[in-house]
């Protein structure tokens, strides 16, 4: 993939995220499918898309007023969370760049959306309950609610929807490579 490709498709997807935000679902809906693009940087187009998407997609939650501003300390532990999905689906998938194309869904895959999931929650739970609770007493709880156990069920959420859009993408961005 050159360059120019992964600008384009590292924006579209961005564009994505950034528009589901403009939304206004309910965290429920517009988390999964926030992680969901997250995987699909990963799929897509590479790590470093993720984790770029990963780390802009909170300061534009923040900046669209989505996220109330007494939660900018946490931003940093959302984009820490976002680039732990992306690097822990990364490393688990092991998508070499001529297996970019023709991604199958399969016990690797699972395992990496499995693991990516359980790995994200952690940097959450650890957050909450050690730098918030000490640091900024007063956001625990709206912290607790926002970023309880729902960010498991969210990022389960989006990697389920990555793995399938990412089979039915991938294949067909493998055909457009051919013509």
């Amino acid at each position: 993939m050159n360059r120019t490709q992964w600008i384009t498709r590292t924006a579209v997807i961005l564009a994505l995220a950034i528009i589901v935000q403009l939304l206004r679902l309910p965290q429920p809906v517009t988390g999964p499918v926030v992680n969901a693009l997250i995987l699909l940087a990963v799929i897509l187009v590479g790590l470093w898309s993720a984790v770029l998407i990963g780390c802009l997609t909170p300061w534009i939650a923040l900046l669209m007023g989505i996220m109330p501003p007494m939660m900018l300390p946490l931003i940093f532990v959302i984009m820490a969370a976002n680039v732990v999905l992306a690097l822990v689906f990364f490393g688990i998938i092991q998508r070499p760049r001529e297996m970019a194309y023709n991604l199958s869904i399969n016990a690797r895959t699972a395992a990496g959306v499995l693991v990516a999931a359980a790995a994200k929650f952690l940097v959450f739970y650890a957050a909450l309950h050690f730098l918030i609770k000490m640091l900024f007493p007063a956001l625990a709880g709206p912290a607790s609610v926002m970023f309880g156990i729902i960010q498991l069920y969210t990022a389960l959420g989006g990697g389920a929807l990555a793995l399938l859009l990412g089979k039915y993408l991938s294949n067909y961005l493998s055909q457009t490579s051919q013509e």
